[in-house]
Order: C-alpha cells, then sequence, then structure tokens
C-alpha cells in the first residue's frame, strides 16, 4: 500500500514507520506542525510539534530513507483542539485534547488529505491493534502491551478511519523493545522521553494558562446545602476531585477532607462536599460514535467495560442506546461498581474484552447518593450539587 506515516519526532512513531517499510509498503513521512509558534526546545518530556521533534523526526526519515514533509495544521489545531479546550472548560467540562487531536487533527484532516493524494493509509505510532472478523469487518483492539495500550485515546474512530489506520507496534510487546530496536536501527529518539501533559502547555500549568486566556472573576465556593464556605479566583480553575488548593476558610463538619464535586460556569460557582460524593452510577452521552461495526441491537442493554481515562481501569457495565428528553439517542452506561469523580466532556470507551466497541463524549452523570431519585448533573432543567467531573 501507499502509507503516509505521522512522525512526531518521538520514538514509537520512527519505529512504526521504519516497520512499514519492511512491511512492503511505500511510505512517506510527514511531521505535523500544530503551532505557528511552536518552541525550539522540549523541556524533558513535556510538550510535543516542537522544531527539535520536527528535526527529529527528519533525521529518523532520513536514516529510513523515506521522503519526508512538514505540513501545517496550526490553524486547525487551534480552531479544533485549542479553541475547543478553551470552549469546554469554560462551559464547566472536563475535555481531553488527546481524543480531539485524534480525533479531529490525526484521523480526519491528516487522513482526509492523505486520501486525497492518493494514500491507502495512515501509519501512527499508537499502540493498539486493528484485527478483521471472519465477515471481512475491522476491529479496534487493545496493545499487546497493555501497560503501554492506547486504544482508549483511539476510541473516537470510526469504521471508515479504521479501514484507512495502521498500527505496527500494536503486538510489541513491551516499549523497551521498541527503544532497542530503534536504537539498532541506528535513530537518535531511541532514548528520548516520552511525551506526557498536554501538548500545547508544556509546563503544565493549565489553570495558569486557562487564567491568561479567560481571564479571573472572583465566585463563591459553597458546600452542597449552599453554605458559602470560601471564594477563589475562576471556576475554570478547578476540576471535579480536586482536594488540593481550595483554601477553605470553614472546616467541614465531619473534619474530613473535602472535594470539588461541581464546578457551575455560568454562576461562577465551584461546589465542594464529602469523597463519597464524588462515586457515580451512570453515565450517558448522545455524542457517541462505534469504533467498527456497531451492536446488532443497541437500544437493548448489552454487557461491556468502561474506561473514563487514558490509563484507568476498564470497569463492567451495562450499556445501551436510549432516547434522552430531547427525543435525541445517547449512550448510557451503567457500571457495575460506582465510578468515581467522573465529568461531563470526559471521554468513555466501551470495550467488549479487548475490542474498542465505541464511545461516548459524556453529556451527563448521576450521582451514586441521588441516584434512586434520578438527579441528572448535566442536565440544563436540574439544580443540583450532585458530582459534575473528575480531576485531570
Amino acid at each position: 500500500m501507499k502509507v503516509l506515516a505521522a512522525m512526531s519526532g518521538g520514538v514509537d512513531s520512527a519505529v512504526a514507520a521504519a516497520r512499514a517499510v519492511e512491511a512492503g509498503h511505500e511510505v512517506v513521512g510527514v511531521h505535523l506542525a500544530l503551532s505557528r509558534m511552536p518552541g525550539t526546545l522540549r523541556t524533558g518530556s513535556r510538550g510535543c510539534c516542537t522544531i527539535e521533534d520536527s528535526m527529529d523526526a527528519q533525521r529518523a526519515a532520513n536514516k529510513i530513507g523515506i521522503p519526508y514533509y512538514v505540513w501545517d495544521f496550526s490553524e486547525r489545531f487551534k480552531a479544533d483542539v485549542v479553541d475547543d479546550f478553551i470552549a469546554e472548560y469554560t462551559a464547566g467540562r472536563t475535555p481531553n485534547p488527546c481524543m480531539r487531536c485524534n480525533e479531529r487533527i490525526k484521523f480526519a484532516a491528516l487522513l482526509e488529505k492523505a486520501l486525497d493524494l492518493g494514500f491507502d493509509a495512515v501509519c501512527t505510532g499508537h499502540y493498539a491493534s486493528i484485527t478483521t472478523d471472519a465477515a471481512g469487518n475491522r476491529e479496534l483492539h487493545r496493545a499487546a502491551a497493555w501497560a503501554k495500550d492506547q486504544s482508549y485515546v483511539l476510541g473516537v474512530l470510526t469504521s471508515e478511519q479504521l479501514a484507512h489506520s495502521m498500527f505496527p507496534l500494536g503486538a510489541t510487546p513491551s516499549k523497551a523493545e521498541v527503544r532497542a530496536e530503534a536504537a539498532e536501527r541506528g535513530f537518535s529518539v531511541a532514548t528520548k522521553p516520552d511525551s506526557h501533559d498536554i501538548c500545547f502547555i508544556p509546563d503544565g500549568n493549565t489553570s495558569g494558562w486557562l487564567a491568561d486566556k479567560v481571564g479571573t472573576a472572583t465566585g463563591s465556593i459553597v458546600d452542597r446545602s449552599g453554605a458559602v464556605v470560601g471564594s477563589h479566583e475562576g471556576a475554570h480553575a478547578f476540576t471535579v476531585g480536586q482536594r488540593r488548593g481550595l483554601k477553605l476558610g470553614m472546616p467541614a463538619s465531619d473534619g474530613k477532607p473535602r472535594f470539588v464535586l461541581e464546578v457551575r460556569p455560568k454562576e461562577n460557582t465551584v461546589v465542594v462536599g464529602p469523597k463519597e460524593a464524588l462515586d457515580i452510577a451512570e453515565i450517558a452521552g448522545s455524542r457517541f460514535t462505534w469504533a467498527g461495526l456497531a451492536p446488532e441491537h443497541p437500544e437493548l442493554d448489552f454487557d461491556c467495560q468502561v474506561q473514563i481515562r487514558a490509563h484507568a481501569d476498564p470497569v463492567d457495565a451495562v450499556a445501551r442506546v436510549r432516547a434522552d428528553a430531547a427525543g435525541s439517542s445517547e449512550l448510557v452506561i451503567t457500571p457495575v461498581t460506582p465510578l468515581n469523580g467522573v465529568a461531563p466532556g470526559q471521554t468513555a470507551v466501551v470495550y467488549v474484552g479487548t475490542r474498542v466497541l465505541g464511545q461516548c463524549t459524556i453529556d451527563r452523570t448521576v450521582a451514586a447518593d441521588l441516584a434512586g431519585v434520578g438527579v441528572a448533573v448535566g442536565d440544563p432543567a436540574v439544580s443540583t450539587s450532585a458530582p459534575l467531573g473528575a480531576g485531570a
């Protein structure tokens, strides 16, 4: 096949591109310039998509012996990832920019351009596997190395996108093996640290970055009864599940620590309460997709596992698609045991065994201690102090 290898400048994408060449494909490397003002140097493992990363990717492409290009996707990245991140936080939700980047940049904008140019597939260094069932349907599965598995952040891929995706590292037993292979190939990135945190906030100070973008405004911190127990300088600086940095002037009556349960951006109010109030009995989202073949009868309950963070453990659950109050369909997921600290804006990825069945962006949650009365956070018709989201 004619394959476009997305090369981030890291060890994984470099080895993935090399393996695609050895598999007999015609490979072209491309690095995505996602910022008009990239930093010239990384700080350890923080940040990505810098000038240094571009140079690392080019050195790897030269070593492999494939053509290499840099494509400017900065405008699309700002609109679809950075601006979306700001808008979601401003609305009191907890976004996942890596999911949005995979959904809208790497496997939408990039894949669309690749197909227009005559490529058959896009190759990346993600740790995930694609298999084909007896009927020829492609399925997305967890990687062999569960410790490095990245199928969660790929849960947004559709059947059409899976048909043109390639993940050469999926069956690799460990990251150490990939680094050893990179060293054998003479790649300078063999020992390069993995990137972490949000790539466009390389110093890791999300609250400071948001304050610079949306400003600050004094508001109240209240308990579940509505009593004011403190103040803050901007609700966007808080995430559900957060314990540190609350600076409450009034201790809880039971003396136990309090956690952020809800962020109300329109009121510029933060709700706090006990840790047990973070337990969630149900999550639902209308923005859902299937990664491959959908369930034959999604309106009927089906057993699955749900994962709500990239490095969280999957939890047994029951899911189904049902009509919401407005008459639209939503994917409703009920975990067998309550999830802890889940936020609208987060992504819930549904698995059946190792297979990624689909995903939804969480619109609403139901707190475990309120499940019996049917109170849902995220429902604009309801005002409640039940949990809204999870800490980042």
